[in-house]
């Protein structure tokens, strides 16, 4: 029986904490993220890891840094024997990474090494990838490049989302950690094959307005990529349009790219450089995601 050290903050983390909650070893400590100003009110919200964690009566650290002398020996005073890594977002530098007798392993939210960072499930829904999947890794001081202990892999639906793929991956990601727990020590620890490594870089904000110069099926991906953050948007009928559902159609036309050639209640359809993307749920500044149906019923003069 192993002490562990959990270090996780999103809901993304949540069912691998419990996972080892319900092994045979002990959760001595929780590390997460220290609380963020969150919704209208801007009030300081503690992170999912950490409610999770006061639930279960495990102490809970929030460092702002794993760098500091005083951090670390407070890590060391833990004598633990492993840390389990689960979308922490911090860094854990070397010495951090030589504390536990077992060191640190990682569940990664990919196959890798492809798509290492920060955003893999979204950056595998934007490329179209068939497959995905979790990995658990033996950290080192590289960005997801530590060897790979246990892999799982899952489809990616046509109808996935960045929310719906997200869920699946964190339930995969707490089964393959509550497989593998027992024996991590034991398992050979395999290198990655560089050649294959792809980088999943940060979401930005910016990358959400969507181009009518590019495909549909891009855009598609984008709209689904992007939900539920930060959520597809363009400027149709003389405002901002935040585009929660949309569907690729390969229907030819001359009409101009970004031009409306279709708009009834089962969908918008809009000119793309290649095909057709019918958006099908939709968000008006200030109200809530809605069927198109429903904002057309409400202003029927865009009908055609």
């Amino acid at each position: 029986m192993s002490r562990i050290i959990f270090a996780g903050t999103p809901q993304f983390s949540v069912p691998s904490l419990l996972a080892l909650l319900n092994s045979k070893h002990t959760v001595c400590a929780v590390y997460t993220q220290p609380d963020r100003k969150a919704g209208r009110g801007r009030k300081l919200q503690a992170s999912q890891v950490k409610l999770a964690a006061l639930q279960n009566k495990i102490d809970v650290y929030q460092p702002t840094t794993l760098k500091s002398e005083e951090v670390q020996l407070q890590l060391k005073e833990l004598q633990a024997d492993l840390m389990v890594v689960v979308a922490y977002g911090l860094i854990l530098p070397k010495t951090v990474l030589e504390i536990p007798k077992l060191g640190c392993v990682n569940v990664h939210a990919s196959l890798l090494p492809r798509w290492r960072g920060a955003a893999p499930i979204q950056r595998a829904l934007l490329a179209g990838d068939d497959t995905t999947g979790v990995t658990l890794m033996q950290m080192d001081v590289g960005l997801d490049t530590g060897g790979m202990i246990k892999k799982a892999s899952c489809e990616i639906l046509s109808d996935d989302n960045g929310q719906t793929l997200h869920d699946r991956l964190s339930a995969i990601g707490a089964n393959l950690l509550a497989d593998t727990i027992d024996e991590i020590g034991n398992l050979p620890v395999i290198s990655q094959d560089e050649s294959y490594a792809t980088y999943a870089s940060k979401l930005e904000k910016n990358e959400a307005q969507l181009d009518w110069n590019e495909s549909a099926i891009a855009l598609e991906r984008k709209v689904r990529a992007f939900n539920p953050w930060p959520i597809a948007q363009t400027n149709l009928f003389e405002q901002t349009l935040r585009i929660w559902e949309a569907q690729a159609i390969s229907i030819p036309t001359t009409e101009a790219i970004g031009s409306i050639v279709r708009c009834q209640r089962d969908g918008i359809d809009v000119v793309t450089s290649d095909g057709i993307l019918r958006i099908l749920k939709i968000q008006k500044a200030g109200k809530k995601p809605m069927p198109v149906r429903d904002f057309l019923n409400a202003n029927p003069k865009y009908l055609r």
